[in-house]
């Protein structure tokens, strides 16, 4: 089976024939489990007896230590959705996608409410800047032309998550991705004229099926994305910065004052924009500070990396 929804004490789970409440072993807690976990149930008592490998995992950081939040599990593609708005903010939309490359997945930009604005090509231009070879694709997520430009992602056997702030319309792309067979749709809101903010409609994670043989996991919006122990995903986010790195005099250059940096020679013919380079700064101080590695001669011990000065 398939975990579907993730409640306080229980687990819903799919087993392409409907869904099914799975029990719990004395001593597991659901917190164990994300939304896209493929499970092993006893068939006579649907008591679950283990959860399988995941292919890949979502996950992010949350407020002081308590434990990472499981956003899904065996995700292809990330849809990273924003609208064509005062939503749409490259820093925050970096931050999904350093999430998305560390968790081996697929990210897609979707930019939606195309129709609320005269001009999209600077969004799709802005868009396409914040990483090599990124898909980013144009949607009017009311209509059915959607599911058209979304299909390639969506293919039997596939999953996508949906990912990004609130009323972006997330749950509008949901509710046509996936038509309700109950015909009870995903309840969308209105957003803020006064700053283009959207209020929470979806409360949970939850799997649902896509016409064509596909699975699309809804998130909750997040009003906070840290960072951490996403290395490789800020590498690849942020590839043009570490290649230019290499031409750099000295092997510890923090690109700022050092004599013979090929990312502030970059910045200065124009072919780097200074505000990337920021932005590379900054996710990396935080991903150095909330990123715990081992330390002493036991394994099991951890310490907080000091901040680097970066």
């Amino acid at each position: 089976m398939r975990i579907a929804t993730i409640h306080r004490s229980r687990l819903i789970a799919e087993t392409g024939f409907g869904t099914e409440r799975v029990g719990l072993p004395e001593g597991v807690a659901t917190t164990a489990f994300a939304v896209g976990d493929w499970v092993l149930v006893d068939p006579a008592t649907l008591v679950l007896v283990r959860r399988l490998e995941r292919n890949t995992l979502l996950e992010r950081r949350t407020e002081g230590d308590r434990p990472r939040q499981l956003i899904a599990a065996n995700v292809d593609t990330v849809f990273i959705v924003t609208s064509c708005n005062d939503d749409f903010n490259p820093a925050r939309l970096e931050r999904y996608l350093a999430l998305a490359n560390e968790a081996g997945t697929v990210p897609v930009i979707v930019l939606t409410k195309i129709d609320t604005v005269p001009d999209t090509a600077p969004y799709l231009q802005q868009a396409k800047k914040l990483q090599l070879d990124l898909d980013v694709v144009l949607v009017n997520a009311t209509t059915a032309e959607a599911v058209k430009v979304l299909a390639p992602w969506c293919g039997e056997g596939r999953t996508v998550a949906l990912v990004g702030s609130s009323g972006v319309g997330k749950s509008t792309l949901l509710n046509i991705l996936s038509p309700s067979s109950s015909g009870e749709a995903q309840p969308t809101g209105p957003i803020r004229a006064s700053d283009d903010k959207g209020r929470h409609t979806t409360t949970s994670r939850s799997l649902h099926p896509v016409v064509g043989g596909g699975w699309v996991i809804d998130t909750p919006g997040m009003r906070t994305l840290q960072v951490s122990d996403v290395s490789s995903g800020l590498d690849v986010l942020f590839a043009e910065i570490v290649e230019l790195a290499h031409g750099c005099r000295f092997r510890d250059c923090t690109h700022s004052v050092e004599p013979g940096c090929a990312v502030q020679a970059a910045i200065g013919e124009g072919t780097l924009d200074r505000e990337r380079l920021d932005r590379w700064r900054k996710l990396s101080n935080e991903n150095l500070a909330n990123t715990r590695q081992s330390s002493g001669p036991r394994k099991d011990k951890t310490s907080k990396v000091r901040r680097n000065r970066l």
